[in-house]
């Protein structure tokens, strides 16, 4: 499945009803056996400039608990549908990722970065507080100083910069995003799609477990992908020394 952003003349700011669509998107493609892989990117300059603001959310009077249910399904039920989503999703990041953009970017489970591109962390610049997940991702993949520069600061970060900080799987040419992300996209497709899910889930829940709670889920992980068909051609595959061939089932 590919999912453009295509709003270029705001850099694809999503609009509530866009942020909507997209969760139902990755909701579809979890459930849709077809769908083996998932490629998210945009369209001109930027990947996704994060949220539209331009509809006054911030004008007139607030009632006390606005703010939070906003955030909580808006901005966090977007970011978790890609971490939840079932299948792998690879951010091709053409342009900037600001704010929810960057956030929806790094939440991805692999991202490819074109050298144009450029992540930042918008929010201080606006006086506002990171939201999408922001602390949560950042901390995770970079440790708590190295985060708390990039929010405290806003600098942007340049695709280079974010590659060599970790947050970025590989930095391509402008022209070679496309092909680099259908390319890997390809090789997703072909492999075995509920063994790529469990691993998935383990390595998302590593850093929230124990090593009890790890090992229990992982044993789990095991006992259930043994019961699909990928798991017996991959074990046939190999006693018979011939290339696997992965249904995704």
């Amino acid at each position: 499945m590919h999912l453009t952003l295509n709003r270029p003349e705001v850099l694809n700011a999503l609009t509530p009803g866009q942020r909507d669509l997209l969760i139902g998107l990755l909701g579809r493609a979890s459930a849709d056996p077809e769908v083996r892989a998932v490629v998210l990117t945009g369209t001109g300059r930027g990947f996704c400039a994060g949220a539209d603001l331009r509809g006054g959310a911030a004008d007139g009077e607030r009632v006390a608990g606005d703010v939070a249910r906003t955030i909580r399904l808006g901005a966090q039920r977007l970011i978790a549908a890609v971490l939840d989503c079932e299948k792998p999703v690879i951010a091709a990041v053409n342009g900037t990722a600001a704010g929810l953009g960057a956030h929806l970017a790094l939440a991805c489970d692999l991202v490819l970065a074109a050298e144009s591109a450029r992540f930042i962390e918008v929010f201080v610049r606006r006086g506002l507080v990171p939201d999408g997940g922001g602390a949560y991702l950042l901390t995770r993949l970079l440790g708590p100083q190295r985060a708390k520069e990039l929010m405290f600061f806003g600098d942007a970060l340049t695709a280079p910069d974010a590659e060599r900080l970790g947050l970025v799987n590989r930095v391509v040419a402008d022209g070679e995003l496309d092909k680099t992300a259908r390319e890997w996209a390809a090789r997703l497709a072909t492999g075995p799609t509920r063994a790529l899910a469990l691993t998935k889930q383990l390595v998302n829940a590593s850093l929230d477990s124990d090593r009890a709670t790890a090992f229990a889920a992982e044993a789990t992980a095991q006992e259930i992908n043994m019961t699909t068909a990928d798991a017996r051609e991959g074990v046939a595959s190999f006693v018979a020394r011939r290339s696997p061939e992965y249904r995704g089932r």
